[in-house]
């Protein structure tokens, strides 16, 4: 139907020419497409969206990515080399918003009526480079005069006390697969102005909100100019939101009084739980009584919890959103005086003793539902975390276990791993991810477990030259990969990884040469203001170096700490990856998804049973994964008790010691910045919130019997295939179902 238009776009001469002209020919596709629709429309509201780029997820969802392949390379060209013209969009960071893409994906492939709502950030979050051994912040700016973003004529006021503002909505078309066409709407204002942030830096008047409002996701909070913005930021995402959800239920013949009809927010995180109030607040003032509007928002809100970690349960003092938002605080103190009324527990107040908001609470009491995002998370939430508000409405809580799209994660990314499956068992997977399970079948058969071991190194072959090109880094194709890519954190542990590298180092130093060279791959960004985070990519950084100018050690040892990951790095080493390190304190990680688009892609997880690890675990039973530490149950006794101590485990034991002691060695202060180097050391040794001496030693053992394993390729080949074959679970197309069944019923 479209080859002669194909066949023209691929004839024309640049890469640049190719790309713009199958970036109109895919968005006049997806308009022809048409809308999905429905009276009752889901509202996905998140401060993250991290879509990637859009160009090939698109034409595989339309039917048509290896038409388009094809043509190009008949004219030699290849659709990789297109794709690098498209900027990634710099909507989001870490999990949370790669998790709302896939969801979003989902949610129009199932052929659901919803759309996402967010905040069209100019820069996003920060590009990441590497100087000295450090990280450095600069802008992202990706927002082009082409592009998928289309400008609407829709727009509201948005007051802040004093302060008002006039937005303007972008969309992006989100297209199902094989199915039609939902929207992510973005909102903006078009006094944002890119040019008052620093060159070569992310710093600006944070004061200047007419200007500041939509450049960045996360602006940093570390000060209180910087925690109003945020909730600037906040405010603007939901009041936009609220006012659309209320124009477009009008226009279908709501009375307003019927709203929880036409509309259902789920509230991604506590960022954009100011829609509560706001929607109270907008219906009292079209003339509705102020308890029906509470009873009417209740019935449409629903709350996704996301972590347990203290400092992402936002908790603001009363007197910033008087500043902010003075309309809400009448809202927000009736809503907490009604809980007051009703439950004598200060544990429950949505306004404490210490005049902090605590927006969870406010989605938890008038909200319909409050989910959990593994089983294990879901449980911790129920028996501890938030038990008090648990007791009082377990019919609210529910569990829906994330999910990934198979469409970028397999078919988009891996090529090769797809054609073999569908070779194999037919194409029913691609919109039946339990359809993978048939694999099981070929578990024994010598030639289907070598075919994986060679797209395995296929892929490592590409993910070598794909290094090399971007950043100038050699790579042994032959080495195992062995790869930690997430946000940086410390209960994530990427500093118990790096004492790992140490000890491997100081191993190899004494002689002990490892079988098959490893190859340590890290990518993560650290928040600016967070430092801890940034002094262990340093730590990573330095030991690249030393063991880069170790002759002793390179040819078995290297270090790689990729620059700026983002979804498209993703999409390049997750296929290539060996062992899949998901090794945070059991009980912190509330799911996680790289482990899922690890596993699917033939990796194997090394990790605790933490988040979504936990059910993975159960899927492909003990011989097919790598679980090492201590369990939720008995890190959670330990902070209960208070009994963890790192300074007794370093005095006590010399073999951790002197890992730890190593940080501070001439080696690394030879290349590292002292000051840095020595807070992280005394970190570890005086506080290690996350515990990573407590399960150091379990860990190494574990990852050297992981290492051994991987020598006995058909064996080795045997724990992929159980992996690809128990991933289908882990879909956000089933994800998504059981939200719209037992949630959203649209």
């Amino acid at each position: 139907m479209y080859e002669t238009e194909i066949e023209n776009i691929a004839s024309k001469g640049s890469n640049e020419e190719i790309y713009y002209s199958l970036l109109e020919f895919t968005k006049n596709m997806m308009q022809q497409k048409g809308r999905i629709e429905g009276k009752k429309k889901l509202y996905y509201i998140s401060a993250e969206f991290l879509i990637g780029k859009l160009l090939s997820n698109n034409l595989i969802n339309l039917g048509i990515y290896e038409q388009v392949a094809d043509a190009l390379k008949a004219h030699g060209k290849n659709i990789s080399d297109i794709e690098e013209i498209e900027n990634e969009p710099s909507l989001g960071n870490g999990g949370l918003g790669r998790l709302a893409a896939c969801f979003l994906d989902s949610i129009a492939t199932l052929g659901l009526n919803g759309d996402g709502i967010g905040i069209n950030y100019h820069l996003g979050l920060f590009k990441q480079e590497f100087e000295k051994n450090l990280q450095k912040e600069v802008k992202n700016p990706w927002i082009t005069d082409r592009s998928w973003l289309r400008r609407t004529d829709v727009g509201y006021e948005i007051i802040f006390g004093e302060l008002r503002l006039k937005s303007v909505m972008y969309e992006i078309d989100v297209t199902g697969y094989d199915n039609k066409c939902n929207t992510l709407k973005l909102f903006d204002i078009d006094t944002t102005d890119e040019n008052i942030v620093q060159e070569g830096s992310i710093w600006f008047d944070k004061n200047d909100i007419r200007k500041n409002l939509t450049l960045f996701l996360y602006p940093d909070d570390s000060d209180y100019q910087g925690q109003l913005l945020r909730i600037y930021q906040q405010y603007f995402m939901v009041s936009n939101a609220a006012q659309l959800i209320i124009d477009e239920a009008l226009a279908k013949g709501s009375s307003l009084h019927d709203l929880y009809d036409y509309a259902v927010v789920q509230i991604n995180d506590t960022h954009p739980t100011m829609v509560i109030p706001e929607l109270i607040r907008l219906l009292v003032k079209r003339g509705i009584d102020m308890n029906e509007a509470i009873d009417i928002v209740s019935k449409m809100c629903a709350y996704t919890n996301h972590t347990i970690l203290s400092e992402a349960l936002e908790k603001w003092p009363i007197w910033y959103l008087e500043k902010v938002v003075p309309q809400l605080i009448p809202i927000i103190k009736m809503l907490d005086v009604k809980v007051k009324e009703r439950y004598n527990n200060p544990k429950l107040a949505i306004i404490d003793n210490e005049n902090r908001v605590h927006m969870a609470h406010i989605d938890i009491h008038y909200g319909c539902s409050v989910n959990g995002v593994a089983a294990l998370h879901t449980d911790i939430l129920k028996a501890s975390e938030l038990k008090d508000f648990y007791d009082i409405y377990p019919h609210k809580f529910n569990n829906k276990t994330n999910g990934i799209t198979f469409r970028r994660w397999l078919l988009y990314c891996n090529h090769e791993l797809s054609d073999f499956i569908t070779s194999k068992i037919g194409d029913g997977y691609k919109k039946d991810a339990t359809q993978l399970e048939k694999l099981m079948q070929f578990a024994s058969d010598s030639d289907t477990l070598n075919a994986l071991l060679d797209i395995k190194d296929k892929k490592k072959k590409e993910f070598k030259d794909y290094i090399f090109a971007k950043e100038g880094i050699t790579l042994d194709e032959n080495s195992i990969f062995d790869v930690q890519v997430k946000r940086l954190h410390e209960y994530k542990r990427q500093q118990m990884n790096a004492l790992y590298i140490i000890y491997k180092y100081l191993d190899i130093k004494a002689g002990n040469k490892p079988k098959r060279p490893i190859t340590m791959i890290f990518g993560a960004k650290a928040a600016p203001a967070y430092t801890i985070a940034k002094d262990i990519i340093h730590l990573i950084l330095c030991l690249s170096e030393v063991i880069k100018n170790d002759a002793d050690v390179n040819p078995y040892l290297k270090v790689v700490m990729l620059e700026n990951y983002n979804v498209s790095y993703a999409e390049k080493v997750i296929p290539a990856t060996d062992i899949s390190e998901q090794i945070s304190l059991a009980s912190k990680e509330a799911s996680g998804t790289s482990n899922m688009k690890f596993m699917l892609n033939g990796a194997v997880t090394l990790g605790t049973d933490d988040g979504a690890n936990v059910e993975i675990h159960e899927f492909v039973g003990d011989d097919n994964i790598y679980i090492f530490g201590e369990s939720s149950n008995q890190v959670i006794e330990h902070y209960a008790k208070s009994d963890y101590s790192p300074e007794k485990i370093y005095d006590e034991d010399k073999d951790i010691a002197k890992l730890v002691d190593f940080i501070i060695s001439k080696e690394l202060f030879a290349v590292g910045n002292k000051k840095s180097l020595i807070r992280l050391y005394m970190e570890i040794v005086t506080k290690d919130w996350f515990m990573a001496l407590l399960d150091l030693k379990d860990y190494i053992r574990v990852k050297e019997i992981t290492l051994a394993d991987y020598e006995d390729r058909q064996k080795w080949a045997g724990k992929m295939l159980v992996n690809i074959a128990k991933a289908g679970f882990f879909s956000s197309d089933r994800t998504i179902a059981q939200y719209n069944e037992d949630i959203w019923k649209l």
